[in-house]
């Protein structure tokens, strides 16, 4: 199983960000992969109930565009453990298309509330994985 897919296996993601201190932002996202080696991971800001929509993920993005994004499979048979991390470059835009139409595939709360964004996009650079052995 490749890396990208393997990451695509699983609903949520965790997606970290730098502030303009330098100080780590973490927080899980719901996302989709596209492109034809899924080197393009696609997020949005939706109608979950927020403090604010601007929020601290996007002024991040805006400050420094290198991101890292983690998912993981955990359970209590450690024969069965793996993570992958996606390392690239995100950009906020306001609307994405191809991006909503593959949340609205992938997650059926957004069929019946799509999210209106805006949209984070990641063009993977790297993808880095490990996978138990045991």
């Amino acid at each position: 199983m490749t890396p990208a897919a393997r990451f695509a296996s699983v609903p949520v993601a965790r997606l970290a960000t730098v502030g303009p201190d330098g100080a780590p932002h973490l927080v899980p996202i719901v996302f989709a992969l596209l492109g034809a080696e899924g080197d393009v991971l696609v997020s949005a800001v939706d109608g979950k109930p927020k403090r604010t929509r601007a929020l601290r993920r996007l002024a991040n993005i805006a400050a420094s565009p290198r991101v890292s994004v983690l998912a993981d499979h955990y359970e209590q048979d450690w024969s069965r453990l793996w993570w992958v991390r996606a390392d690239g470059t995100a950009r906020v835009r306001d609307t994405h298309p191809d991006g909503l139409a593959a949340l609205v595939a992938r997650y059926p709360h957004y069929r019946a509330a799509p999210p209106a964004g805006p949209f984070i996009e990641i063009t993977v650079a790297k993808w880095t994985e490990w996978v138990s052995d045991a």
